[in-house]
């Protein structure tokens, strides 16, 4: 019998000769097709002359911009002013080339500057239109901006769920929605380019963060939705399941304990603890017993816990084969040797600022190459490029540039 020998990855990229338009700024819609770019699709970035807003966000980390990097890493760039009829017609011409167009112009923008899925139609058939907006292209709050601290995260729900119920909610991190949304537009995109493929149908993708924020919370939402009525907040201090909670430790750092089949891991967990009078407690016999003392429960396990370090609870919580996990610094989290064994950066030679690292795609294929591809462009760094292989010379490209066009 011969042994079965698996042939070599065909290393090509699943989106090879597939051609991305991207009109669009700040986070969503980029961070999707930098997904796009990393499956192997050529994205080509439509900026306006004074470029995508996010060029110029530093946050905490100056002078270069590593957030800009990571959400527009490997595309091409180009400038059109679309306030100038003229570049729009610039536009149409690289649309018989072009697979998909990606935008977040609200439709009220889309159009004004002749960029509706009608209009782009027209110039390539089989055209993809995906739109990424904060509350989708519908509705009455249509054209209501919406970055996703507002449309994702406070708007779909998930801001009023968290956090203590006396304390005010938190905010969520930065770019949290749009990051989680990118995923969608990758996907959903992927989705109808197969669909393409398939049937020679065409169609538009619609996405919002206000939905994204509706199915992230999709526990919570559905439970509402079938029993029409709200789900109040939860004191980490009085949860139903003292296993499924977070704890202090003596050093002040914090553990997320996820015993959701309680019964079968509270003999182990009391044994962890050092504390086996507890499972031979009548208050705590069982799940519904533990439910029903739970505030004293928690308040025990709450001075159980801040008795050692996390460094001390960690190989005890491992021993008896715990389902938790500590709340790890970024440091720590990038540190970690099961994040270092999926290779979750990649580095690059950055043409200005040398090597960088940046994460790489979350996704892991294997026979697919598919990952970072290159740095973000500089602003309209292909301009002349792009429009050279759309049968553009280098006179008329002169004329656009004096026009103010490009």
């Amino acid at each position: 019998m011969s042994a079965c020998v698996v042939p070599p990855p065909t290393m090509t990229a699943p989106l090879d000769g597939i051609r991305v338009l991207e009109v669009a700024n700040w986070l969503a819609a980029p961070a999707g097709c930098a997904l796009l770019a990393d499956f192997g699709a050529d994205v080509i970035k439509v900026e306006p002359p004074a470029g995508d807003p996010y060029r110029g966000y530093r946050g905490v980390v100056a002078p270069f911009n590593y957030f800009f990097e990571l959400d527009n890493r490997g595309k091409r760039a180009i400038t059109l002013d679309l306030d100038n009829p003229a570049a729009r017609d610039v536009l149409y011409r690289l649309l018989p080339d072009t697979d998909v167009f990606v935008t977040n112009l609200l439709p009220g923008r889309r159009e004004r500057y002749g960029l509706t899925y009608e209009v782009l139609a027209k110039h390539r058939p089989d055209l993809v239109f995906v739109s990424v907006t904060g509350y989708g292209s519908e509705g009455p709050d249509r054209d209501r901006p919406g970055y996703d601290y507002a449309a994702y995260w406070a708007r779909s729900g998930i801001m009023g769920m968290m956090g203590e119920p006396d304390d005010a909610p938190p905010a969520q991190r930065p770019g949290m929605g749009d990051h989680t949304t990118a995923m969608l537009v990758a996907g959903s995109t992927a989705m109808a380019l197969l669909h393409r493929g398939r049937t020679g149908e065409v169609q538009q993708v619609d996405v919002s963060l206000h939905n994204t924020g509706l199915w992230v919370l999709g526990i919570d939402v559905q439970a509402a939705l079938s029993n029409k009525t709200d789900i109040p907040r939860v004191s980490r201090r009085s949860v139903p399941n003292p296993l499924w909670n977070t704890y202090e430790t003596k050093d002040g750092r914090w553990i997320m304990c996820v015993m959701l089949v309680a019964d079968a891991y509270w003999p182990p967990f009391c044994h962890a603890l050092e504390r086996e009078d507890l499972q031979h407690d009548p208050r705590f016999a069982d799940f519904a017993a533990r439910g029903q003392n739970n505030e004293a429960l928690i308040a025990i396990l709450d001075e159980v816990f801040r008795s050692r370090t996390l460094e001390e609870w960690r190989p005890r919580l491992d021993a008896e084969g715990l389902i938790w996990a500590p709340a790890q610094t970024l440091l720590e989290a990038i540190n970690d040797p099961q994040a270092q064994a999926r290779k979750p950066f990649a580095t690059l030679d950055h043409p200005t600022h040398g090597p960088i690292q940046l994460i790489d795609t979350p996704a892991k294929f294997s026979r697919s190459q598919v990952g970072v591809r290159g740095p973000a462009p500089e602003l309209g760094q292909h301009t002349e490029e792009v429009l050279l292989a759309a049968g553009y010379d280098w006179e008329q490209i002169a004329e656009l540039r004096t026009g103010g066009v490009i």
